[in-house]
């Protein structure tokens, strides 16, 4: 079909909807999704994070409660001692360390996420 001259072409422009970056460049999430050498680190560091927050915990529950049959042995006659160290006296320090590790595995699991979605 013959063009017809009354008709023009019409370039249409608008804001850019997502500027791209250089084509060297990816993302973690694309190293995690691809399981690159760089995503396996990306996720082992999040794990180490994690391990390290889980040991921590362990260690303070190990000081706080591993004592306590040496304590109880020295002292066989005080069966209300050992009541209220079990009932009132290890009950907020557990507390307080579970809180503690929740907080930190929480923290961790939002800068990894933070990584990844690159903000």
């Amino acid at each position: 079909m013959p063009q017809d001259p009354a008709e023009r072409r019409v370039t249409v422009t608008g804001p850019p909807r997502r500027t791209r970056r250089a084509s060297g460049y990816y993302r973690p999430r694309t190293e995690i999704d691809e399981q690159t050498t760089l995503g396996h680190t990306y996720v082992r560091s999040l794990m180490r994070s994690q391990l390290r927050a889980g040991l921590t915990a362990l260690a303070v529950l190990g000081l706080l409660v591993g004592p306590l049959p040496l304590l109880f042995a020295a002292m066989p006659d005080a069966r209300r001692l050992e009541w209220a160290v079990l009932g009132f006296g290890l009950y907020a320090p557990l507390v307080l360390l579970a809180r503690w590790y929740v907080r930190r595995a929480e923290r961790n699991e939002r800068d990894f996420v933070r990584l990844v979605e690159d903000r």
